[in-house]
Parts: structure tokens; C-alpha cells; sequence
């Protein structure tokens, strides 16, 4: 599948399960600023079929590159992020799993019970990355039993696969270009800030500043019925340039670390 087809199904889907995002962007439009993305962040497990390498193979077959790895102890997580080879606009693409070896029989049991249920032909299409959860309807009360360990888990076994985040590019901002006035835009027209270690991750000194909004809470549909849960969210991010003179273009995993828990559940 060409990039740009790629990308505007990614983004109609993105904004289509998650309505508050749409709404973000709308703002900054209507502020006349043209929002560049930054990068795209998808989730999964380290399972065999359905692992990092498994999601990032469509962006492989469209010129992008592996140019980072990255470990999160805390979370049990581990990540890996691309560029694309030749096109300097296009998104950054950052996959995380979650290390099942690490948690308890239980959430095991039932992650990897939930992989093997799903069809091999979606797995292995190029619309994975936006085919949503191949298990259908899943159960609300596993959902609650999997955030004691895992929002993570709990996230994914929910929403399944499609883009966790859209983040915007601070740095093509013009009258919004620091995140503190970025912050202070979207707080102002309602949204909540994700202020887990603080409502601005990282600094000019590690050449990479970022926030985001607390995931939208969507309604959803589990076999005990419907009920709202955390769904995808925007980033913002800015970046500085190095030394040399060249922006920099990976990830801080302290600062991710916190970004993290956007999509943590929380009552409004």
C-alpha cells in the first residue's frame, strides 16, 4: 500500500474513534496554523505474531528505517522508532510492547488467549495498523483486572490495533511555538493536560520538550454493555537542535515513560 494512502486511512481512522483529537487539531487550524505531525505511536506485545516487527513491516515496505531502540524497566516495556529514508516530512513512527514474560499468569493467559483468537489474514495484512481489536466485544470486568497491573495491557486489550497518538509539531507552529503556549492553548479551551511527572516532559538541555492531553474517554462496547474508557490522545512536541546544528530526532524514555499514562483511566 503507497504511503499516502497509508496515511490519510491512518488519520480517518485516528479521528473517527477519537473525536476529541479532531477537535484539537480543528483548533489550531482555526488559528490559522498549519499542524505538521511529528510522529505516530502505535502499541502491542512482544508476542511472536503480532510483535514490533510485525506492525512496523508496512512502514518498512515504504522506505522507512529503524533508527532507535529503547527500554522502559518501569513499564515493561520495550520500543523501537523510524524514519523514513528520503521524505524529511514525513512522520517519525514509534512501536512499543509490552514484555509479556513479565507480569502474572493471568494477564499472560489472557493476552495470549486474545492474540491466538485473532484471524492470520489481518495479522499479516498491511491494515493492521488500523484494524481495531480482531477479538470483538471485549469483557469489561478483564478490562478492570488487567489495569491493576497494566494500563498498558488494559489499553490494548480494549482498543486493540490503531494509532495510540498523533503529535504535533511544535516546531511548525508560528504563533504557538513553545509548549508552555501550547499548553496554555489547549487548557484553555477545555482539555486536559496528562500531568504525570509534570505537564511538560523533558527540556531544551535533553533537546526535546513534550506534553499531551489526557486521552479522550469514549464509549465502548464490551459484553457486559457499554462504558467509557480512555481512547487515543494528541502529543505535542518540540524539538532542539544538537551541537551540530542538527534537530534532534529521538526519543527521551524518562520523558515517554510519563507520556505513557495519557491513556490511563481517570474520571472526569
Amino acid at each position: 500500500m503507497k504511503l499516502q494512502v497509508l496515511s490519510d486511512r491512518l488519520w480517518n481512522d485516528f479521528i473517527t474513534r477519537n473525536p476529541s483529537t479532531k477537535k484539537v487539531y480543528d483548533l489550531f487550524r482555526l488559528e490559522g496554523e498549519t499542524v505538521v505531525n511529528d510522529h505516530i505511536a502505535f502499541r502491542t506485545f512482544n508476542h511472536p505474531s503480532i510483535g514490533i516487527d510485525q506492525i512496523a513491516m508496512v512502514f518498512l515496505r515504504n522506505n522507512y528505517v529503524l533508527m532507535g531502540e529503547y527500554r522502559f524497566e518501569k513499564k515493561k516495556l520495550f520500543a523501537k522508532h523510524y524514519e523514513h529514508k528520503t521524505d524529511k516530512n514525513a512522520p517519525r513512527i514509534f512501536i512499543s510492547e509490552l514484555i509479556l514474560d513479565s507480569f502474572s499468569f493471568y494477564l499472560q493467559q489472557v493476552i495470549r488467549g486474545w492474540i491466538n483468537s485473532f484471524p492470520e489474514k489481518r495479522v499479516y495484512s498491511d491494515d493492521i495498523i488500523y484494524s481495531g481489536n480482531l477479538s470483538g466485544a471485549p469483557s469489561y470486568t478483564v478490562y478492570e483486572k488487567l489495569r491493576h497491573e497494566s494500563e498498558y495491557a488494559a489499553w490494548l486489550y480494549v482498543h486493540g490495533f490503531c494509532a495510540n497518538h498523533y503529535t504535533v509539531s511544535v516546531n511548525h507552529l508560528k504563533k504557538f511555538n513553545s509548549i508552555q503556549k501550547v499548553n496554555d492553548f489547549v487548557k484553555s479551551n477545555g482539555f486536559l493536560l496528562n500531568d504525570t511527572g509534570g505537564e511538560i516532559q523533558g527540556s531544551p538541555v535533553d533537546l526535546l520538550e513534550q506534553s499531551s492531553i489526557k486521552a479522550g474517554m469514549i464509549k465502548v462496547k464490551f459484553t457486559e454493555g457499554k462504558f467509557e474508557v480512555p481512547g487515543c490522545f494528541y502529543e505535542f512536541a518540540r524539538r532542539y537542535p544538537d551541537n551540530d546544528g542538527k534537530l534532534y530526532n529521538g526519543f527521551i524514555t524518562k520523558s515517554a515513560d510519563n507520556i505513557f499514562d495519557a491513556t490511563n483511566f481517570y474520571k472526569k
